[in-house]
């Protein structure tokens, strides 16, 4: 279990994660006049990372279950 909260809390895309949720807060929860096109364009940037990096490791994950030729 140790390793596992390791493994997270090293984690790039957790950390954009949080980020993104703190924004999406401090914005729309505090009300913090964010420029609406400011926003999506932050909030995009953050999903097509994580989304992004989640493909990578997919891939790695599929390559490193391939039986060697």
């Amino acid at each position: 279990m140790k390793e596992f909260w390791k493994q997270k809390l090293t984690s790039r895309k957790f950390w954009v994660a949080v980020a993104s949720a703190a924004f999406i807060i401090l914005s729309e929860g505090l009300g913090f006049n964010v420029d609406s096109e400011l926003y999506w364009k932050l909030v995009a940037l953050a999903l097509g990372y994580i989304f992004g990096e989640a493909a990578v490791d997919i891939a790695r994950a599929v390559k490193k279950e391939e039986p060697p030729a």
